[in-house]
């Protein structure tokens, strides 16, 4: 049963012309960007989890918490940019799609990968970072630099994958 599925997509793949393909990889890359914002929002709630549990002190302000908490949810704006930038350079948003080639396309796809793969794990991996800044603010006072600026050490590789997603999207040409 799941051979005939995929044998009817492999068929209704090859009836769409070659532009049509190329839009639907633009578009499953423009996707996968945005799959940056999962990892911000698991770690905005790892984070916000560890701001609850602290609040209950009076050591904690509410605001340094709410800065730690949102430092994971820089990477699902770096998703959304890309995946807005692709929309773009194809004619999504405007209404008027472009002739999109599967190369083309392809070359779309994979510029959505970087931000979209690191940006879950550092979204994740910076949320970890800041929860445990928080614990430490719990703990001692006047330390909020000291968290802030481990948790931005995880934000370097997402900057990183925006940098390589941003410069493989300026090297495709369309039309």
């Amino acid at each position: 049963h799941l051979l005939k599925k995929i044998q009817n997509i492999l068929k209704w793949l090859r009836r769409k012309s070659n532009m049509e393909l190329g839009v639907a990889l633009a578009i499953l890359g423009a996707a996968i960007a945005t799959c940056a914002g999962v990892g911000s929002a698991i770690g905005v709630g790892i984070a916000g989890e560890a701001a609850d549990g602290v609040m209950s002190t009076d050591k904690v302000s509410f605001g340094s918490t709410l800065v730690l908490q949102a430092l994971p949810g820089t990477q699902g704006i770096y998703g959304m940019v890309i995946a807005i930038m692709i929309l773009v350079k194809i004619g999504v948003l405007s209404g008027n799609i472009l002739d999109v080639t599967t190369s083309q396309g392809l070359s779309l796809f994979f510029a959505g990968l970087p931000i979209g793969i690191v940006g879950i794990l550092s979204g994740i991996f910076q949320g970890r970072a800041a929860a445990s800044g928080i614990m430490l603010l719990s703990k001692k006072e006047g330390r909020l630099g000291n968290a802030i600026i481990y948790a931005v050490m995880v934000e370097t590789y997402a900057i990183l994958a925006f940098i390589i997603s941003f410069l493989m999207y300026n090297g495709i040409k369309i039309g």
